[in-house]
């Protein structure tokens, strides 16, 4: 027969057991969530910080992809993990800053439902035509748009940045152009280097190579100066659209409730990488700067992420089915 002393004996012993996990952790396998198709920006940023994680904690880092929904399907698995530090998140504004706005019943609190752990990087992106685009500035473009309404389809990761920065773009320069959506980058930038799909915005950690070999034409980048490997293309604010919104970023987040030892652990090791040279000239490759914050930080900036992009969408008159 159970008594109120043995549960009040199983009760104290798993408080107690909790901190001792903490202090031993990790002893197995971690698994590092990423909401999109491999590939893409945030999948090169979480397979690079894995592979930093796994070498300095000792057991290994997973990467697992689960696209869909604009990264609610990965959000909603981690939030309902057990929250012991073994199932994480590689968030992005677009996972758990802009969907949240975009779908109605995701399944969980996009602030509630999580425990900051670390930001890991800031990048900007670019706006590109593809060649047979006889456009050579945003002007250029949104002339010719209007010209030709309906006929330029514009590729974009449904519930990321760059399908949001795409529509208020469309609304702003009010012209006509098709959305495609895709549930990656990667997949939108293979459909635009094939000429399926003629324009779109994606982050410079993996639109600035075609760029540079020409297989793609920069119009304008989002950042608040110039960026530094496209020095010759206008920001938005250059080409007339003054308060574009200036980039994405990506972090890892955990479930509510991981013990803040834990969180302190993955915290310290992962802010170690992104100073060292390492990391930090892997992610310069990529297009992508990196970002140093505390869990505090990172909780501050979610909470503010998910109020402008909320106000982003709502002026965007944008909706998903």
């Amino acid at each position: 027969m159970v008594t109120r002393r043995h549960m009040l004996a199983a009760a104290l012993a798993s408080a107690v057991a909790c901190p001792a996990r903490a202090t031993t952790y990790p002893d197995r396998l971690i698994k590092l969530v990423v909401p999109f198709t491999p590939g893409g920006p945030v999948d090169v940023m979480a397979r690079l910080v894995g592979q930093y994680l796994s070498a300095k904690l000792g057991q290994p880092v997973v990467v697992e992809n689960r696209p869909g929904v604009g990264g609610t399907l990965a959000s909603k698995l981690v939030a309902s993990a057990d929250p012991d530090g073994y199932t994480l998140l590689f968030a992005s504004a677009g996972s758990l800053a802009i969907s949240p706005s975009l779908y109605r019943n995701i399944g969980y609190d996009p602030i509630a439902a999580f425990a900051p752990v670390a930001m890991v990087a800031n990048h900007p992106l670019a706006m590109v035509v593809h060649p047979s685009v006889p456009a050579h500035s945003v002007a250029e473009l949104v002339a010719y748009a209007k010209a030709n309404p309906g006929k330029l389809n514009y590729g974009a990761p449904i519930g990321t940045p760059p399908q949001l920065m795409g529509e208020l773009f469309r609304t702003l320069a009010g012209i006509d152009v098709v959305l495609v959506p895709y549930k990656g980058a990667a997949p939108a930038l293979t459909d635009l280097l094939a000429g399926r799909t003629q324009m779109t915005i994606l982050s410079t950690a993996v639109i600035v190579p075609p760029i540079l070999a020409g297989k793609l034409r920069a119009l304008a980048v989002t950042s608040g100066t110039r960026w530094h490997e496209l020095p010759d293309v206008q920001t938005m604010t250059e080409a007339g659209f003054a308060g574009f919104p200036q980039g994405s970023w990506t972090a890892v987040v955990a479930p509510a409730g991981t013990p803040p030892a834990v969180i302190a652990k993955l915290n310290g090791t992962i802010n170690e990488g992104l100073r060292s040279s390492e990391l930090r000239d892997a992610f310069v490759k990529i297009g992508a700067e990196v970002k140093i914050d505390t869990p505090q930080q990172l909780g501050t900036l979610l909470t503010e992420e998910l109020r402008k992009w909320a106000e982003v969408v709502k002026s965007s008159g944008i909706t998903v089915n």
